[in-house]
């Protein structure tokens, strides 16, 4: 029978719009647990949380579900075809591509059909997802759907990497896959070469306190020697793995789907730094925003804009003078170098209270 539910559950995932499902054991992650670990105490998560803020918790499906026996994993892709370079002289920053819409209210969507009709039997499921509650990379690898490439991205077979995953975990007797997927990397390091900081310092080991895509989540001042390497992004980065050969082949086989309506893979910088808190929050609250500070958007986007604007666009000017004369010493800070990037350095105003 196990068999027999499984294989239905694997199904309503696939028409509700999963791109792959597979389903694995329960039991705690333990050599996961001893990796973040590991890792958390030599610094390599910058600070991060995420799943680094109770390694053993988000390492064991139990804490999420007493008794639970597997996890229905559900991979959903959010492969689109790349921006054409935005319109206009305005200066403008990139989006990861798994930011340019809410792609987790979708797969969160085909898990709850899944964890419905788990329920109808009298099986207690869960829906987790992009939370602290688990590793879902280890989770997917488990149930069979890909393996770990350098990047520490899972890729899947013949799909590559641009997926978000997550996970119903569940107290009903599934089948688990029978093997996880082997290493489909080989001798490659395309990954490891193309990251702009060297953030991926071993195999399958990236360091947080260097990746961009952390950094520009990350509270406090952005370091200023990763500052250039940020280039005109200010959310996220897809660099890792738009080198990497699977995705390459995959869009040489098959055209990746055009955009939609309603997605947004640049941001105007103007508009980002003279917008008031609410506007950018209604805008951009999908995103990770440290404390939900709006201040750190502006962070980030002055720094795009110094190594992207033109320092005599009137537009321009008007923003950093204003982000110079800016209260908040965060902003300030940043603003001054943009300011002298682009060759309109001046002294700082001092704070007139604390940020």
């Amino acid at each position: 029978m196990a068999d027999v539910l499984t294989d239905e559950i694997r199904q309503v995932g696939l028409d509700h719009g999963l791109d792959a499902v597979g389903v694995a054991p329960a039991e705690p992650f333990e050599e996961t647990r001893a990796l973040l670990e590991e890792r958390k105490a030599s610094g390599l998560h910058g600070g991060m949380q995420f799943t680094y803020r109770n390694p053993r918790r988000s390492t064991d499906p139990r804490a999420v579900l007493a008794g639970a026996r597997a996890l229905v994993v559900g991979a959903r892709s959010y492969r689109v075809a790349g921006p054409d370079g935005p319109e206009g002289n305005q200066p403008t920053a990139r989006v990861a591509r798994y930011s340019w819409r809410d792609h987790y209210a979708d797969l969160r969507h085909a898990l709850g059909a899944v964890a419905d009709r788990l329920t109808v039997d009298g099986w207690q499921a869960e829906v987790r997802a992009d939370d602290n509650a688990l590793v879902d990379r280890e989770a997917a690898y488990r149930a069979g759907i890909g393996w770990y490439g350098k990047s520490s991205n899972l890729l899947l077979p013949g799909k590559g990497s641009w997926f978000v995953l997550g996970a119903v975990v569940t107290d009903a007797p599934l089948e688990p896959a029978a093997q996880p997927v082997a290493d489909g990397c080989g001798a490659c390091h395309a990954c490891v070469d193309g990251c702009p900081t060297g953030a991926i310092v071993a195999p399958g080991v990236v360091a947080a306190r260097r990746c961009l895509a952390w950094l520009v989540q990350a509270p406090g001042s952005f370091p200023v020697e990763f500052r250039a390497a940020l280039g005109d992004r200010i959310y996220g980065c897809d660099e890792c793995q738009e080198v990497c050969p699977p995705n390459r082949a995959l869009d040489r086989r098959h055209r990746a789907p055009p955009a939609v309506a309603g997605d947004e893979p640049w941001v105007d910088l103007v508009e980002v730094l003279e917008a008031d808190d609410a506007e950018l929050l209604g805008r951009f609250g999908r995103w990770y925003i440290p404390d939900r500070q709006p201040r750190y958007l502006r962070r980030n986007a002055l720094v795009a804009l110094g190594n992207t604007a033109h320092g005599d666009n009137p537009d321009v000017i008007r923003v950093l003078d204003a982000a110079l004369a800016s209260a908040d010493p965060l902003i300030r800070e940043h603003a001054q170098w943009a300011a002298d990037r682009l060759g309109r350095g001046q002294p700082v105003v001092p704070a007139s209270t604390p940020a």
